[in-house]
């Protein structure tokens, strides 16, 4: 009888999402005084309210998390290149983290782009290089040197716009569940990816046993161990529904308040354009510091904002799906 519940892919599942959540808040617990401390944040509003809180928290959710996936998911070469991947990724931001002087921008930018290739070499190779456009009902079939050039974009922009929306407790990992949670429920809307479906719940309860400990007043950070893994994650993610254009809705507020800030600062250095003026980024920064809001009004009122998105692209979906 034991052996029977053990083998039913429905217990298998079940055991494997208690046993992320569970792990996670064990261990995140058990580590927790051996985490690199951390020194502040020069410009960010209320940063200074950081320093000396425990950093990279992402290394043990995402070691978790690669862990319980192999244990309990669907083991295949391309889910194995990803999970050696995304391990990567947490390995260079917990580096970072560690390191008493931060990393250059074009270091971690290299390592960025190496990750991204990989990445995109092996989506290509095991799913091909058609883009649906499930609105329009259609697809187009790229190149797949066009298709990587894309996927590389795609891979780098999440990354980095989800590392920096990390600065509010609580921000970046509950958009980063909303996001994920809406592009497992456009899978199995579509019925695709269903060998790495499942890898999402996963990675998404990971992120709640992290948030267990991170919910304001935080007791600790995730770093750039788990916001680096987590844009990274997102992108696979996006790309394996097939319709990776997605990624733009299901992020927007990921990508309007990490990525309006990348802009700023890229023309303003490479071609001295100065935009947005009066505001501030990331733009928590700016609703709590111009605006006034709280730390939880930021993260409810973001979050809000992309679960009414989210609601609008699965319901698209749906509609495209039963015509």
């Amino acid at each position: 009888m034991i052996n029977q519940l053990l083998n039913n892919i429905q217990v298998t599942a079940f055991l494997g999402i208690m046993a992320a959540f569970l792990l996670t808040c064990l261990f995140i617990h058990l580590f927790y005084s051996k985490l690199p401390t951390d020194q502040g944040r020069e410009f960010a509003h209320d940063g200074t309210l950081s320093a000396g809180k425990p950093r990279g928290a992402g290394f043990v959710f995402i070691v978790v998390f690669i862990a319980v996936a192999v244990l309990f998911g669907n083991v295949s070469t391309e889910n194995i290149i990803y999970l050696i991947l995304v391990f990567a990724a947490m390995l260079t931001g917990f580096l970072d983290d560690c390191s008493k002087a931060p990393w250059g921008e074009y270091k971690k930018g290299l390592l960025d782009l190496i990750i991204a290739v990989m990445i995109a070499i092996t989506v290509i190779n095991f799913n091909g290089t058609t883009i649906n456009f499930i609105a329009a009902d259609t697809s187009i079939t790229l190149h797949p040197v066009v298709y990587g050039v894309l996927a590389v974009i795609l891979i780098w922009v999440s990354i980095n716009v989800t590392n920096c929306s990390d600065g509010v407790d609580g921000l970046s990992g509950t958009l980063t569940m909303i996001t994920l949670m809406t592009l497992y429920v456009v899978m199995e809307i579509l019925n695709v990816a269903t060998d790495f479906s499942y890898n999402i719940l996963l990675f998404v309860v990971c992120i709640l046993g992290y948030l267990w400990f991170n919910a304001t007043p935080s007791k600790l950070m995730m770093g750039d161990a788990g916001s680096r893994a987590m844009g990274l994650f997102i992108a696979i993610a996006a790309m394996k529904t097939g319709s990776p254009i997605l990624y733009i809705p299901v992020a927007i507020v990921l990508i309007l308040d990490g990525g309006l800030g990348l802009i700023k600062v890229a023309l303003l250095r490479f071609l001295k354009i100065h935009i947005l003026k009066n505001t501030r980024t990331p733009l928590h920064d700016h609703v709590r510091k111009v605006k006034s809001w709280s730390n939880t009004q930021a993260v409810f009122r973001f979050a809000i904002i992309q679960i009414v998105v989210s609601i609008a692209v699965v319901y698209m979906v749906l509609i495209s799906a039963t015509r």
